[in-house]
């Protein structure tokens, strides 16, 4: 009696402990938390994908010179949630955005906020 017990509070508890490994999230302390950084450019790729969203980005540096940048967004359902469509951003339209720099200095960013063309900011993650 005891052994099938145990057994269906096993098999009752296994979906629980499967599914575990689903909710984890990866960090973001590659990213500089504290701070905003500002940029404007034109979109030249969007990924809209799992389990992040992401958009390359070309800003003209202070010098005139183009860069890219990545810019790492929320999930699709988080974003969906806060109003966002796949159609709201797209290759060719210049946006603004508050982001998180990489560490390191590299051209990459953990999105914050982001103003679509004629559109209001809203968050991004």
């Amino acid at each position: 009696m005891r052994t099938r017990i145990s057994a269906a509070f096993a098999l009752a508890a296994l979906p629980f402990m499967l599914s575990a490994p689903a909710t984890a999230h990866h960090s973001h302390g590659n990213y500089s938390l504290l701070e905003y950084t500002h940029l404007q450019g034109e979109v030249k790729e969007v990924l809209w994908l799992n389990p992040h969203v992401w958009i390359h980005l070309e800003v003209i540096d202070e010098n005139g010179e183009p860069s890219m940048w990545a810019l790492e967004g929320g999930g699709i359902g988080a974003l969906t949630r806060r109003g966002w469509s796949q159609d709201d951003v797209k290759p060719g339209d210049f946006v603004s955005v508050r982001c998180h720099q990489l560490r390191d200095g590299a051209q990459g960013c953990l999105l914050g906020y982001l103003t679509p063309p004629g559109g209001v900011e809203k968050e991004f993650d």
